[in-house]
């Protein structure tokens, strides 16, 4: 009988589909699971390796199934001879590293619920999620320890030493969870000035996530994967982390400061087959130049977190000789369209999101809640639990039935009438050789209502020539009226933690000097 890995192609994918088939993939049950028993647990005899964690200094560390098996064991011991009960918070605030998952395996493990944690917080970003979920532990390391001690939190550093003492703990957990009981809080991006919210999920939720490992990043057993997102963030952990160990594949992770040149010789040293990374990633393999010089085995990519432009997903095709596939979702509703990755009967159409996962029900809807026509921008929305549930984003349809992505709700600019796409100026800018990166939003204007400002990023001298050069470039790859009447040069853009381009902050930036000039 065939489990749902055992097929590639689209048209199996929507024929063979079905909730019931994915819990075919685990050893658990609807009763009874537990997300480390299936990551590590049971494929602790398998000789291929679990993690191999690219450091962007200093060799690369290569860890087992087994090994990591018996170490989260040990610290799940550790964790309830310290009186860590079921359902209790541990905080982890690591890089990818033995450490990081030893103490993540480990807490779920023993039910507790591990919080993964953005290494590059400040002591205020940490205290507001502390305050928030009330872990009874953080784990961290020796560097970090110091700006947490203020935090009001049993701190405890990871080191050598730390998990040579681990020793003295057996080497084997049976673990016994509800499969409902929680497993994970995850927190998604924002600043320190308003609390992100807590997305918590519970063990079965490693079932669920196999839809978008199977169509949205094409994993299938035997790949060699690597996501070099950070698996504080959503992509990083469930995507790049846990839906691979649980079918046994091996992953590669990052950590450290991103370099590209490191990822590139990782591809090649390593010989991944697959690889699922943010838009960003793939244009700063782009822009290092340092390409050409590797040999590479990838056979599918994916990309999440925000549209890539045509100009590096052109340069993904022309580098590793395969389309570049998008995964979209939000941490709050999961992946809901996906271009499956492998799937040789599938169309990838440059600028698409692809089309629904197998079973789902995406449109894109007018403000009265119809369906549009192919071609009609409105909102995208999924069918969830007897209703419709907006995803905040924008979007339209092709007559084939592929979604494109319209840009945030709020990242949508009206000026004189016309409604424009900050992502569509965006891609249009990237398109000038010498643009590095590119944000656009709209500002105030007393006669447009607002007007398209661009912020770029680039290594020529910004001048007055160069800005026409721009807006020209925009006006013939999109209207007349959708260039950029302002453009600012500037050394960087502002990003969220998951390395995003952070629209908010430019908007609030600019509303801020307008109040200043206001009140002068």
């Amino acid at each position: 009988m065939s489990t749902l890995t055992d097929h590639t192609s689209y048209a199996d994918a929507q024929a063979n589909f079905s909730p019931e088939k994915l819990w075919e993939l685990f050893e658990g049950n609807r009763a009874r699971l537990n997300i480390a028993h299936e990551c590590i647990d049971r494929h602790a005899g398998r000789s291929n390796p679990a993690v191999i964690v690219v450091r962007s200094e200093g060799p690369d560390e290569v860890l087992g199934f087994g090994e990591l098996a018996e170490a989260s064991a040990r610290f799940a011991h550790y964790l309830v001879s310290r009186g860590i009960k079921p359902g209790d918070r541990v905080a982890v605030m690591l890089e990818p590293s033995r450490a990081f998952y030893v103490a993540v395996f480990g807490t779920m493990k023993a039910g507790a619920v591990a919080v993964p944690l953005f290494t590059l917080f400040g002591p205020d970003g940490v205290k507001l999620r502390v305050d928030d979920c009330k872990p009874r532990l953080i784990v961290t390391n020796a560097e970090k320890a110091p700006l947490l001690a203020g935090i009001g939190t049993e701190i405890v550093v990871a080191d050598d030493a730390f998990l040579s003492e681990l020793q003295h703990f057996a080497p084997h957990f049976t673990p016994d969870t509800a499969a409902d009981a929680m497993a994970l809080f995850q927190y998604t991006s924002g600043t320190t000035r308003e609390l992100p919210e807590a997305v918590k999920h519970t063990h079965r939720s490693i079932v669920t996530l196999m839809v978008a490992a199977l169509y949205g990043t094409g994993l299938r057993p035997g790949d060699r994967f690597i996501c070099p997102s950070s698996p504080a963030w959503g992509h990083g952990l469930w995507h790049g982390t846990l839906a691979p160990l649980a079918l046994g594949i091996t992953i590669g992770a990052y950590a450290g400061k991103f370099n590209p040149e490191r990822l590139l010789a990782a591809l090649g040293r390593y010989q991944f087959n697959n690889i699922s990374a943010a838009a960003t990633h793939y244009r700063m393999l782009r822009n290092s130049g340092a390409a050409p010089r590797y040999r590479y085995a990838l056979e599918k990519l994916s990309f999440t977190g925000e549209p890539i432009d045509s100009e590096t997903a052109a340069f993904v095709n022309e580098t590793f000789g395969r389309q570049v596939c998008s995964m979209y979702g939000t941490t709050e509703i999961g992946v809901i369209l996906v271009s499956y990755p492998g799937a040789s009967d599938f169309v990838v159409k440059p600028g698409s999101l692809g089309k629904p996962i197998p079973g789902g029900r995406v449109e894109v809807q007018d403000a009265d809640g119809r369906p549009c026509a192919p071609g009609v921008t409105g909102e995208l929305k999924v069918w969830r639990r007897g209703e419709w549930i907006a995803t905040k984003d924008l979007g339209r349809i092709d007559e084939d039935g592929h979604f494109y992505h319209g840009g945030r709700a709020d990242d949508v600019i009206i000026s004189a009438g016309w409604t424009m796409s900050a992502v569509e100026i965006e891609d249009a800018i990237l398109k000038h050789p010498q643009v590095r990166e590119a944000a656009a939003i709209g500002v105030p204007d007393s006669l447009r209502g607002q007007v398209v400002k661009a912020f770029v990023v680039t290594d020529r001298p910004g001048d007055t020539s160069f800005e026409h050069e721009i807006q020209n470039l925009v006006r013939q790859r999109l209207s007349h009226h959708e260039y950029p009447r302002l453009v600012s040069f500037v050394t960087e853009l502002p990003k969220t933690p998951a390395g995003k381009v952070n629209r908010k902050v430019l908007r609030d930036r600019e509303q801020a000097v307008k109040q200043s000039e206001t009140t002068s």
